[in-house]
């Protein structure tokens, strides 16, 4: 590990501002965006959603570009490209401009966000790269507590634009020399063949390729529907059952420190065990969360809380490890990219979607996540855990 941590600290601040300034940006401005704009603050999450679908299909291009040169390129380009997308949003002045820069924005997003960190993390250390990825996951975990309260400042004191120009402009000057400074591919060719590429599990052991595929894929795109269904509606959900407004933020706010927390202990203790038990004890922490919310009502709203931001934590790590695990490094940004198309178009819908359940069925909507999360649970249950190489 300790020969990974510049690489690590350079991907993890970099990672940290671009998930801040895209994915946790229209939580903070959509209502000033929308007020300005002339249209509807769903129209603005609509946008949102749209930048979601168009990452789900560069996924896979991105991916086996860094497979191929190596994250420096790609994830410099990322910030060219956030930077642009997010100057053309400070720029536009109704609906097509909205959507025209979530979509710029969209395109940063499937070449700079985890999966390409993850890729070029394996692209330098092969299937060494465990500790290197949940590293970065320590400390981009900040984003959101660095994101919005650095986003509502900024809308304060120069406005939603001004916020947007400013984030370009850290893209500029901040990311893209930090990820210039990553090792180029040919200087490490050498380090990268003498690599052990061999996935962690036994090849006779293993599970038939298209079945793990399947499996990794529905886990991958449950778990995020989860988690973006969480973000965007946990406050409502648990005023609906009864919750103040204070207690709901409270819940809320013990997420960010849960997750980070539950990646420190994977990063200690549990990086010792194969990843698939990891990611099985994390999918498992949603549904008993669930069942103790709605078993004991607000009193419990807290351990929901710090259960589903500990599983979400562990699950973020897994989505990078288990297919290094499974497939080994070799291609390993493609496949990922594959593995994540439909977890991309379920966090695309599942704000909308969510929100359905929440008016037709109140706090019974948590059901429906908790018997996603089990499902998840039961496919993880299904696949082997061979021998584990830590590193």
């Amino acid at each position: 590990m300790p020969r990974q941590l510049p690489i690590v600290a350079t991907l993890g601040t970099t990672q940290t501002l671009a998930w801040a300034s895209t994915y946790y940006l229209p939580a903070m401005l959509a209502e000033s965006m929308s007020r300005d704009l002339g249209v509807t603050t769903p129209t603005v999450f609509a946008a949102f959603s749209v930048a979601l679908i168009v990452s789900a299909l560069l996924g896979p291009y991105s991916g086996g570009t860094i497979d191929k040169l190596g994250g420096r390129s790609v994830l410099m380009g990322s910030n060219l490209v956030f930077a642009m997308g997010l100057v053309g949003l400070a720029l536009s002045h109704g609906s097509f401009g909205l959507f025209a820069s979530w979509m710029v924005i969209g395109l940063g997003m499937g070449c700079g966000l985890y999966e390409a960190a993850f890729a070029s993390l394996v692209r330098i250390f092969g299937s060494n790269s465990r500790s290197a990825i949940t590293g970065i996951t320590l400390i981009a975990g900040f984003a959101s507590t660095v994101g919005w309260p650095l986003s509502t400042y900024l809308e304060t004191q120069i406005g939603w634009r001004g916020a947007c120009l400013t984030w370009a402009g850290l893209h500029i000057v901040l990311g893209l020399p930090l990820n210039a400074l990553l090792p180029k591919v040919h200087a490490l060719a050498a380090a990268t063949k003498t690599t052990q590429q061999r996935p962690e599990i036994d090849q006779d052991n293993s599970a038939p390729t298209w079945t793990t595929t399947v499996a990794l894929s529905f886990v991958f795109a449950a778990t995020w529907f989860i988690s973006t269904a969480m973000a965007t509606h946990l406050p409502t959900l648990l005023q609906l059952s009864g919750a103040t407004l204070g207690t709901a933020v409270l819940v809320g706010s013990l997420i960010g420190p849960a997750q980070v927390g539950a990646r420190l202990l994977d990063f200690l203790i549990l990086r010792q065990m194969h990843p698939l038990v990891s990611a099985r004890i994390a999918a498992a922490l949603h549904p008993v969360g669930v069942a103790a919310f709605m078993l004991l009502g607000t009193p419990a709203a807290a351990i929901f809380g710090i259960l589903h931001g500990a599983g979400n934590g562990i699950l973020t790590i897994a989505k990078g490890t288990l297919p290094l695990a499974f497939f080994g490094s070799i291609g390993y940004g493609h496949r990922q990219g594959v593995l994540m198309i439909p977890a991309r178009v379920a966090q695309a819908l599942a704000p909308w979607l969510f929100g359905l359940f929440l008016q037709r069925w109140g706090v019974g909507a948590l059901w429906v996540s908790a018997g996603l999360s089990f499902l998840a649970f039961t496919a993880l249950m299904l696949l082997p855990a061979g021998r584990c190489e830590t590193d």
